[in-house]
């Protein structure tokens, strides 16, 4: 699988270049899925943000509205109570899964009890687009800064660790007073390991375990 991990959506040129190259192909040629789950495990989520994302009215963060040849709605907590050849199908049909914010360990949860993790690695080029928790979700950790809902059973900071490194997202975004640089500083320190810190017009392409940060914006490393 490609990843494309962005704080606020294909805000960009760059980014968007970056969508193109991993995809192969026009957007307006490719089938993409959108994962609303994350919202609802996040205190402000609601089911008007959750309408808003599938239908493309997110323009501050676009990625249902790009253009896409179609877009189905993949909702994780369901898919335990389906025929797993049959959303398995759905799923490797896609090119592209666009992955919405939110709670992260929430998001990791659901990723495991539906199955949909262990489907992952046989998506060889299938693209992942994540938003802010859609792309921390693929770290070893998100941090305490970012924990909202502790996931049923374990309570543990334990994303999926499809990559090596954490992901603080919104990097100094106005209004957000604990999204500073100095909080980046110390959720880095916390974390212990490789991490980038990315505003919302950076994103971070990973492709064969390489990563690249694309950007017209702010963004910083903390390296071990």
């Amino acid at each position: 699988m490609k990843l494309l991990l962005t704080s606020g959506g294909v805000r960009n040129a760059s980014i968007h270049n970056a969508l193109l190259g991993l995809l192969g192909k026009p957007i307006s040629d490719c089938a993409a899925l959108c994962i609303p789950t994350a919202g609802y495990g996040h205190p402000s989520g609601s089911p008007e943000g959750a309408w808003r994302f599938i239908t493309g009215r997110q323009s501050a963060c676009p990625m249902v509205e790009l253009g896409w040849k179609s877009v189905g709605l993949l909702e994780l907590t369901a898919l335990d109570s389906i025929d797993e050849t049959r959303w398995v199908s759905w799923v490797r049909a896609a090119d592209v899964l666009l992955v919405n914010g939110g709670d992260a360990l929430y998001l990791a949860y659901w990723m495991r009890q539906s199955g949909l993790l262990a489907v992952l690695p046989s998506l060889r080029h299938t693209v992942w687009v994540g938003l802010s928790a859609g792309s921390m979700v693929m770290a070893p950790k998100v941090g305490n800064a970012f924990i909202e809902m502790k996931p049923p059973r374990t309570g543990e900071d334990r994303a999926l660790g499809l990559v090596d490194f954490s992901v603080f997202p919104h990097l100094d975004h106005p209004g957000f007073d604990e999204n500073t640089m100095a909080c980046a500083e110390r959720w880095a320190e916390e974390i212990g390991g490789p991490a980038y810190a990315i505003d919302d017009q950076t994103a971070i392409q990973v492709v064969d375990d390489k990563a690249t940060v694309i950007t017209e914006g702010n963004w910083r490393y903390f390296g071990d």
